[in-house]
């Protein structure tokens, strides 16, 4: 399924349009921004809107893309996602909002101005109450839309603007981009600070090529394509399934041992003492420990040796 026509969240409403809400929810008070990860920095965004919303008596609504507007606007430097889109929307769900707006990233989205954009969700709310963004915060065609452009609108259309900035660790601020940095270099403690909780690569299981079958260690190939991922390697990570928590060790990497025209980097998961099939679950790997750098071996057999060594020192590190 394409992760832009997902139509529920949980106990939370998930609607594409604002003439989807319930005239009870016509009050509210609105986060808007792409909050890949949903952060330290995105959670106080979205905590002032709660806040807010109880102040209120309104609903505290997200408004969120279904793609990074790089995706549409400049593809060559839209960068690899911390998180898919569904992961994200269960994120967010957790902070306690009432409600997300899940809008179409389109070229003909991307070409509103920003003004324009605004007034459309104050016409379409009903009454907005507050909007709550990061300082730095720029939207619609060109950039046109910013904190003082909301602060102007507010004052004609009588909603509060909070242009709040970013969260600092370590004496620098926490961005998508600077996470993205630590997955990538594998610091995955700095990422997981960053995040407010256990970093974790999620994905939907695919078919492979039941190599690992024939080895003796089947694995679970998970679709990782736009994500950002940790160096190549092999990992002890807890799995989370539909069906509970387990131990894995992970490979992530191109399979150099196995001759291939067309090298594919992958991302496979070898669950301990699991049986069962995975097809099409979205599993997410919370990684605890690298066992050893990618390598080729001679033969299969030796790889079969190494997995197997891999699994007994995994076992050691939960």
């Amino acid at each position: 399924m394409d992760e832009a026509s997902v139509v529920t969240a949980g106990a939370v409403k998930l609607v594409h349009h604002l003439n989807e809400l319930e005239p009870a929810r016509r009050r509210v008070c609105l986060a808007i921004g792409f909050f890949d990860g949903v952060h330290l920095g995105h959670q106080q965004i979205i905590r002032q809107t709660t806040a807010d919303a109880r102040q209120h008596e309104a609903s505290a609504l997200i408004v969120t893309f279904d793609r990074h507007p790089n995706t549409v606007v400049a593809p060559d430097r839209a960068p690899p996602l911390i998180y898919p889109l569904t992961q994200k929307l269960q994120v967010i769900e957790s902070l306690g909002v009432d409600v997300t707006l899940l809008i179409h990233f389109d070229k003909a989205f991307s070409e509103r101005p920003g003004e324009e954009f605004v007034r459309a969700l104050a016409h379409d709310a009903g009454q907005i109450r507050s909007i709550c963004v990061g300082s730095n915060f720029v939207f619609g065609h060109k950039r046109s839309g910013n904190v003082e452009l909301l602060r102007k609108l507010g004052a004609e259309l009588n909603f509060a603007v909070h242009g709040l900035a970013a969260v600092a660790l370590d004496g620098k601020a926490v961005s998508s981009t600077r996470i993205r940095q630590a997955i990538t270099s594998g610091d995955l403690d700095a990422a997981s600070q960053m995040l407010g909780r256990a970093y974790f690569l999620a994905g939907k299981v695919v078919a492979g090529d039941q190599l690992g079958r024939q080895l003796g260690f089947p694995t679970a190939n998970v679709e990782v394509t736009g994500l950002v991922l940790p160096p190549t390697g092999v990992y002890a990570a807890h799995v989370k399934t539909p069906r509970g928590s387990c131990r894995a060790v992970v490979n992530i990497g191109s399979r150099p041992t196995v001759h291939s025209s067309k090298p594919q980097l992958r991302v496979e998961a070898h669950l301990l003492d699991f049986t069962g099939d995975l097809y099409d679950q979205t599993l997410e790997l919370v990684f605890v420990d690298k066992l050893r750098d990618e390598k080729k071996f001679p033969s299969l057999a030796e790889l079969r040796e190494q997995i197997a060594r891999d699994i007994a020192r995994a076992r050691l590190s939960f």
